[in-house]
């Protein structure tokens, strides 16, 4: 049964970093918060369902937003009533995004830091949902999940953005042992990646309103409406997609997020999978 659940883990954690979906058997543990009230059904203090609530930032600028979780976002924004600039590197991304009435989009890729100082200038607020995926890494072993979401980070402090909220993978900094060690053989480099980017936005940007979003494994299904956040360290399971994207534009519209790093997973699908599964408490976003 451990055995069966690391290898479900494995390749769970492998979805952060990757475009594919992966389906797997979660679990998520107990918190030890006690400010967040539960539901009396489950025992599971849900995120909300207010995605969609106007957003208090007019004009977000999004790296990562021609797919995955930030394409989501996107949306998200859109429905919020936010303008977005969407920095964008091919021309079917360009097409998609320009076709959307209210998307600005900045031609440009995430390691100039050139092209996302531009892109930014103007914006209010920052969302970087950056990650190398299936992409290859160059000769030079530079990757995205650090120098594209360093650069978003340099920008916006150099530019007044004050509220940034970056969206990094269980498993790095402070929830490390919510992974069994074997995952971090395949997603070492990636999880260093974006644990070197967290700590840039921690340590030196002390002026910024900071939210750290950890996803747990991502699946590319609808939204079940029923993810949440959470302060819990040891938190780990699945999660959709769009359900990431819902929490993202809920902890950027929340004033309790700023300066929190935050797991994502959704319970409902780890009550399912996993019978033996705890309680995880929800961080309250109003």
């Amino acid at each position: 049964m451990i055995a069966t659940l690391r290898t479900a883990l494995l390749f769970a954690l492998a979805a952060i970093a990757a475009s594919t979906v992966s389906g797997f058997a979660p679990i998520v543990v107990k918190s030890t918060s006690h400010r967040h009230a539960s539901s009396p059904a489950t025992g599971l203090s849900m995120a909300g369902d207010d995605a969609a609530a106007a957003c208090k930032y007019s004009k977000v600028f999004v790296a990562g937003g021609s797919r995955g979780v930030g394409r989501a976002v996107v949306d998200r924004l859109l429905s919020a009533g936010s303008q977005v600039v969407a920095l964008v590197r091919t021309d079917e991304a360009e097409a998609e995004l320009s076709a959307l009435d209210g998307v600005t989009v900045a031609r440009g890729d995430a390691f100039d830091y050139k092209a996302v100082e531009g892109a930014i200038d103007g914006c209010d607020a920052a969302v970087t949902t950056l990650g190398q995926g299936t992409d290859p890494v160059g000769e030079d072993g530079r990757r995205v999940d650090y120098v594209g979401n360093n650069n978003v980070i340099e920008a916006a402090g150099i530019l007044g953005v004050t509220r940034v909220v970056l969206v990094s993978s269980i498993g790095c900094g402070s929830s490390k042992e919510a992974a069994p060690p074997s995952v971090f053989e395949v997603l070492r480099d990636t999880l260093a990646a974006k644990e070197r980017a967290e700590n840039v936005l921690i340590k030196y940007y002390t002026n910024m309103n900071w939210t750290i979003v950890r996803p747990g494994g991502l699946k590319s299904e609808p939204a079940t409406g029923t993810a949440i956040l959470t302060e819990n360290n040891l938190a780990i399971g699945s999660i959709h997609r769009e359900d990431v994207a819902d929490l993202v534009v809920q902890a950027l519209n929340s004033g309790n997020t700023e300066r929190k790093i935050l797991s994502a997973v959704d319970p409902e699908i780890s009550a399912s999978a996993n019978a033996e599964a705890s309680a995880v408490e929800a961080f309250a976003l109003a």
